[in-house]
């Protein structure tokens, strides 16, 4: 086994600007907390509250399994607990064949609800153009039971009313759709009405995006429904609309314009404290989580302190860092699965970029390894299935990870990336003479992809080292490419990526563990470590 080594210690950004510290940068156990809650891409918040634990559910888009959740006790300090679904759909675009993908697409905006002891959690896939509700009564260790509607309903909130069950949802105008009362099928005969016509006109008169992200709730005899829009010219903005009844009629207000902070929903604490649990496009990182205080005038909620998100929130934290949303992992699993994650060995922080072949990847052909074996050949990145991808982080972050290459053939290359449709990599491509170090940048636009070698060096070893370095602070939003023969000392690779949130990709940049082949199936990169921090 390689040695151990210690390392040493567009439009959707438009306003997005880099103030505040996240919780990581904690001094003493009672620190309190500070937005960003999460300096990582967490989007489409949806949080309740069971008791005293908050539960969130969240987007991942294209990556598998899908459908995030999370736990905390306080509001700030969030944990991993699983995912609704390990695959969400099959075909070409889901497994990257015959030239299809579903960048940007899979599973969208999420609701999450607790209903008589059961959860629920509702998405929608432009790419399948249905929408799914999973039910489980164990949202830490049970099975979720999967429901499919043949059609999309955009950014529905899942509501059980009075013993009946609707999905919320849709685009300026806000529709409301009955399901069954078990909320597995949309009710034969059941209503179907508009609630807001032209939700977004209290906001302006021209949109880059219209009012949508529903999230519903019911508190003091009004329902609540929370809605963002994107004025021209504008940022961002938190809308509410209110009325005594869910079919309406419904009044509406400007709730927050700050920073562009917005899109999620009302949550309250068991003493009587209320929030709003949004989030901000913060560049390439990606859509980071934000806290904002909540008060009530008048049977209206105001969200912020005059105005604005504080940087500092009046809650104790105790959690350093991200928790376990990111991981180191030294692939050391043994025979035993994590009891976390049944269906899979690998840490909760994981995830494959489209659904995975199980059989190209494993944990125990080589024990203390993740071995990635061709059973294919691809064109480049985008196209490689069982690329195994980690949220990267602000302000500042790096992932390395020790590569053997002695198991890879002519035509095979594997290594660590920046992914995003604008990507870079630093890995190693082997050909018939030899192998050599490279660092490559590509562009995916209009479904071309365009590769450059930036930088190619002979390695005249089958081990390396290979690190790449996030800079988030400001909007730098920069990653740079380095490689260590010995693994202490490093020398940089090609040139820095400027990296950049995409809408074909819309997600923020992981880090990317990938190896494929481009001439012949059959050659195996094996991983030994992955170091994150």
């Amino acid at each position: 086994m390689i040695q151990r080594v210690g390392l040493s210690a567009a439009l959707l950004t438009l306003l997005a600007c880099s103030t505040g510290v996240g919780v990581q940068n904690q001094t003493e156990d009672q620190a309190l907390a500070r937005n960003p809650l999460i300096w990582a891409d967490v989007p489409d918040p949806a949080v309740i509250r069971v008791d005293d634990v908050y539960y969130m559910s969240s987007t991942t888009m294209h990556m598998n399994p899908g459908l995030p959740l999370m736990k905390s006790p306080n509001l700030v300090d969030w944990e991993l607990i699983g995912y609704a679904y390990d695959t969400l759909s099959d075909g070409d675009a889901s497994t990257l064949s015959n030239g299809q993908h579903a960048y940007g697409q899979g599973s969208w905006a999420s609701s999450l609800r607790y209903h008589k002891g059961r959860f629920y959690v509702s998405t929608f896939a432009n790419h399948t153009g249905k929408t799914y509700i999973f039910s489980t009564d164990n949202i830490e260790s049970g099975r979720w039971e999967r429901a499919e509607i043949d059609e999309l309903f955009h950014d529905a909130s899942l509501v059980f009313d009075e013993g009946r069950a609707f999905l919320l949802y849709g685009n300026d105008d806000i529709h409301l759709v009955e399901l069954t009362a078990d909320a597995t099928a949309v009710k034969p005969g059941g209503l179907r009405t508009t609630v807001i016509e032209n939700a977004s006109s209290i906001a302006g008169e021209e949109f880059w995006v219209p009012a949508e992200g529903a999230q519903v709730s019911k508190t003091n005899g009004y329902y609540y429904i929370n809605l963002i829009s994107w004025p021209a010219n504008g940022m961002r903005t938190q809308l509410v609309y209110r009325s005594e009844h869910l079919t309406g009629p419904y009044e509406g207000r400007v709730v927050l314009e700050d920073r562009g902070i917005a899109q999620g929903g009302l949550i309250d604490t068991p003493d009587g404290d209320w929030f709003a649990f949004l989030f901000r496009d913060s560049g390439a990182v990606g859509r980071i989580p934000y806290l904002v205080p909540v008060h009530w005038e008048n049977g209206w909620p105001v969200y912020g302190v005059n105005g604005t998100v504080p940087e500092t929130l009046r809650i104790p934290s105790r959690q350093p860092g991200l928790g376990n949303i990111v991981a180191s992992d030294n692939f050391d699993y043994g025979p035993v699965r994590s009891p976390q994650n049944p269906s899979s060995p690998l840490k909760l922080a994981w995830q494959w970029n489209h659904n995975p072949d199980d059989r190209g990847w494993s944990v125990a052909e080589r024990p203390g390894y993740l071995s990635l074996t061709h059973r294919r050949t691809d064109k480049g990145l985008l196209d490689t299935r069982n690329t195994l991808t980690q949220r990267m982080f602000g302000p500042e972050s790096r992932a390395t990870v020790a590569l053997d290459t002695s198991e890879l053939r002519a035509g095979d290359v594997a290594g660590l990336a920046a992914l995003q449709a604008r990507y870079g990599f630093v890995g190693v491509e082997q050909t018939a003479s030899g192998a050599s170090l490279v660092m490559v940048s590509g562009q995916s636009e209009d479904s071309t992809v365009r590769e450059a070698v930036e930088e190619r060096i002979a390695l005249p070893q089958s081990v390396v080292y290979l690190q790449i370095r996030a800079d988030f602070k400001d909007l730098n939003d920069t990653a740079t490419f380095w490689y260590s023969l010995n693994g202490e000392n490093w020398k940089s690779i090609g040139d820095p990526l400027n990296m950049e949130y995409t809408l074909p990709h819309f997600m923020g940049y992981r880090f990317a563990l990938f190896s494929y082949a481009t001439q012949a199936p059959g050659g195996r990169a094996d991983f030994d470590f992955y170091r994150v921090e």
